[in-house]
């Protein structure tokens, strides 16, 4: 199935539309970071660095650490930002851009999201790491993709919204699972996560500014919502993406964030670089060990 133009944007000089990367300048390991700065962060710690590209929010690289081959490439803040992201690095894998056919071949990259987030118990201060073994999309992007039951823990689902009374308005939230593999190399080092995914800031993470909330009471919802061994940890804005995408097109991936706010106990440290830096030398020694 040739894929249209329209639908695939391939640039004159053969790298995908936004992020701006051709396919043999792909890494079979990708680190994603929100913020372009961190970029430059990862860069410090590799060799061999192949190029350096910046457009719009999406900066990248390739190089080495510990021998290894890796991309690091920022996302900017959202869902919608790493739905073009990881669109964009499946095709770099998986579709033959002088054809515009996919591959009969499957590339699997492992993609790592890092990140900063707010937890909402106490026990998980400022400074943890916190790994997403499911990430709580609440933004509503994997249910314009087909066959999103499939990559729903669907009984997670329906207790999460009969517990929290989930408004009708809002869109129905799903629970994707990050992949084994990087849970198992994570899981001695970080605390358990159950993430939600919100699609802003304020108000979807449950902050009142000027403007009430459609569901007053989500905060102690949230933190009292158990399903098994698992309990909602902390907010973020990217996971569920990077998880969701990952899983419906065949690639491992999950999300490791450096908890700087704690939202049970209205705490933050907004001086959070040096915790960014610790957590970034840990992705890279679990990536590649």
């Amino acid at each position: 199935m040739r894929i249209a133009e329209s639908e695939f944007i391939i640039n004159q000089d053969g790298s995908a539309f936004h992020i701006h990367l051709r396919p043999e300048e792909l890494a079979d390991i990708v680190i994603l970071v929100g913020d372009p700065g961190r970029v430059d962060m990862i860069g410090e710690y590799l060799t061999d660095i192949e190029f350096h590209r910046a457009n719009r929010e999406f900066v990248s690289i390739t190089g080495k650490y510990a021998g290894k081959r890796l991309t690091a490439l920022s996302t900017g803040i959202g869902t919608d930002n790493c739905d073009i992201v990881m669109t964009e690095l499946d095709a770099l894998a998986n579709v033959d851009f002088q054809t515009r056919e996919p591959k009969a071949i499957h590339r699997e990259l492992t993609i790592l999201r890092i990140g900063t987030t707010g937890a909402i118990h106490a026990d998980i201060p400022i400074g943890s790491p916190v790994f997403s073994h499911y990430s709580v999309g609440c933004d509503g992007l994997l249910n314009w993709y087909a066959d999103r039951d499939k990559i729903s823990n669907l009984e997670m689902e329906e207790a999460f919204k009969k517990h929290t009374g989930w408004d009708k308005n809002l869109p129905s939230p799903y629970f994707v699972k990050a992949s084994e593999d990087l849970i198992k190399r994570f899981e001695d080092c970080t605390v358990k996560g159950v993430t939600i995914s919100a699609p802003g800031f304020y108000g979807p993470q449950g902050r009142v500014v000027r403007l009430g909330l459609a569901m007053p009471d989500m905060l102690e919802k949230f933190e009292s919502f158990r399903f098994g061994e698992y309990r909602i940890t902390n907010f973020e804005m990217e996971s569920s993406a990077v998880a969701g995408l990952a899983r419906h097109l065949g690639h491992k991936a999950g999300t490791v964030c450096c908890a700087i706010a704690n939202r049970y106990l209205k705490s933050s440290n907004p001086d959070y670089k040096a915790m960014v830096r610790s957590l970034v030398e840990l992705s890279l020694q679990r990536l590649t060990r």
